[in-house]
């Protein structure tokens, strides 16, 4: 690693991960199903049947993107921990940023 580059590795944008759009899938999900299904002034015995019909729908979909959000932060955990194995931590990095630089 040059002084030019640093030693500290670029991330990217946390927007771009997978983890985080399935993760905001699920947020906006619950938010419409909290608007659509849980609406207090909603009374009728007709309403909360269908409501709890189609809530089971949506639930079940809001399950499995929150098992895959599960699945994708599983693997970046994964992926960091090998990372710092192969290229190590910060004061690692940072440390060899110095000897770098002293030796021009």
């Amino acid at each position: 690693m040059t002084t030019e580059t640093g030693f500290i590795p670029s991330h990217g944008n946390y927007t771009e991960l997978l983890s985080y759009k399935k993760s905001l899938i699920v947020y906006s999900g619950t938010v419409l199903f909290c608007n659509r299904f849980l609406n207090k002034r909603d009374r009728t015995v007709d309403q909360m049947v269908q409501a709890a019909r189609s809530g089971i729908v949506c639930a079940n979909i809001m399950i499995c993107l929150v098992n895959q959000c599960n699945f994708l932060l599983d693997r970046q955990i994964r992926r960091l921990e090998q990372d710092f194995v192969k290229f190590g931590g910060l004061r690692e990095r940072m440390s060899q940023a110095r000897r770098n630089y002293r030796k021009y």
